[in-house]
């Protein structure tokens, strides 16, 4: 894989997104600034198509799959790791509200200023990196990046309404969400039990839910179960049977009722649509 310095692994640049191995960044933060031509991508089930002047963050890569690119397509693509972006420290209410929004839909539509904004942002970041003798490069690298993050905070809060959260909700919000990544769903879809986790009330954990991504609690916990659920059922070698009880579904008729309300058809259904 081509990157741009692979000594410094908070920030890596990859000159194509066939060369971005998500087994090996999984869990990191995936930016694609399209600059010409156009590619589509999978992301919580539902299917994204990226032209020029599109900017794409994936706060979790992993939860992405079948890319596609045409011939003519060409991007910025930059890979950053979670510790390096949470080193940052950055005090803004927005952040909580923006990571939430993206896991909803993670393309930005750019206008001609921001798209020169932020293109000039990437590569003036992969430019500097290349000053390896810099004495303060890690400093100087984090504040370059705080900027073009502070600049995508301002792109995307001009389309939404600002809600002030105070610093409680936001932890809260941050762990929540956190669990998730970890993968408690797998095994746990009920409120009560991250309301427990938490030390809260389940009826407070969606009204924080709520007043930040306009959607319930509930809604986040199913959203990243039915992903892994329409990640198992593309593995064809895995009866029905075993992916419920892998999910900790008590049966399996309560294993297709669930994927029938979430996704709208059966899970064999889903499993012969994926064939197609």
């Amino acid at each position: 894989m081509k990157v741009a310095d692979d000594y410094f692994k908070g920030i890596i640049f990859v000159d194509d997104i066939g060369d971005y191995d998500f087994t090996a960044y999984s869990g990191q933060v995936l930016h694609v600034l399209c600059t010409s031509g156009s590619m589509s991508f999978i992301f919580h089930d539902v299917r994204y198509n990226v032209v020029s002047g599109d900017y794409v963050i994936l706060p979790n890569a992993s939860l992405a799959s079948d890319f596609s690119e045409s011939a003519d397509f060409k991007a910025v693509i930059m890979v950053l790791s979670e510790q390096f972006v949470t080193s940052l420290a950055l005090r803004s209410n927005y952040g909580v509200i923006g990571h939430l929004s993206l896991l909803q839909n993670p393309v930005m539509k750019l206008s001609e200023d921001d798209f020169r904004k932020c293109r000039f942002d990437m590569e003036h970041i992969r430019e500097r990196m290349a000053d390896a003798k810099h004495l303060f490069r890690e400093e100087m690298l984090g504040y370059l990046l705080m900027a073009h993050i502070l600049d995508l905070y301002d792109i995307h809060a001009r389309t939404q309404s600002l809600r002030e959260v105070p610093e409680r909700a936001r932890q809260i919000l941050r762990d929540f969400i956190e669990m998730l990544y970890e993968g408690e769903h797998v095994r746990h879809r009920d409120l009560p039990y991250y309301a427990s986790r938490l030390c809260i009330t389940p009826h407070y954990l969606s009204e924080i839910c709520k007043a930040v991504s306009k959607k319930p609690a509930s809604y986040w916990i199913d959203r990243f179960t039915v992903h892994e659920i329409a990640r198992l059922l593309h593995r064809k070698d895995l009866p029905l049977a075993e992916i419920a009880d892998s999910l900790n579904f008590s049966s399996l008729s309560y294993f297709s009722r669930y994927v029938q309300k979430h996704m709208g058809v059966s899970p064999s259904a889903y499993r012969k649509s994926c064939s197609k």
